[in-house]
């Protein structure tokens, strides 16, 4: 599996926004989105104006096909609109879960 991790910091009155955005993804994009597998979207504790977006796929390849998607990017440049800057993105293979 191959997915990413996101740091977010949303603008101030949007974090219901974003979760509702990422409740559309589910069931408007996920579908769609070949090799999707997991998405969640963490508030964090001791950070409570941060949050954490997580995505998984079946493969580095379905991921990277996912991306490239010009759908995926008019999402994306939504959820952009939402946040105070650009989110921290960590990439990388999945090799333990459960």
């Amino acid at each position: 599996m191959y997915g990413t991790v996101a740091r977010i910091r949303p603008k101030p009155g949007q974090e219901k926004a974003i979760v509702a955005l990422q409740e559309e993804w589910s069931k408007t994009r996920k579908p769609k989105a070949k090799g999707a597998i997991a998405g969640y979207l963490y508030k964090l504790d001791k950070k409570p104006d941060e949050m954490v977006l997580v995505a998984v796929f079946q493969d580095k390849k379905t991921y990277m096909a996912n991306a490239d998607d010009p759908e995926q990017d008019r999402w994306y440049r939504r959820f952009r609109a939402l946040l105070q800057a650009d989110p921290v993105w960590e990439d990388g293979e999945v090799i333990a879960g459960g």
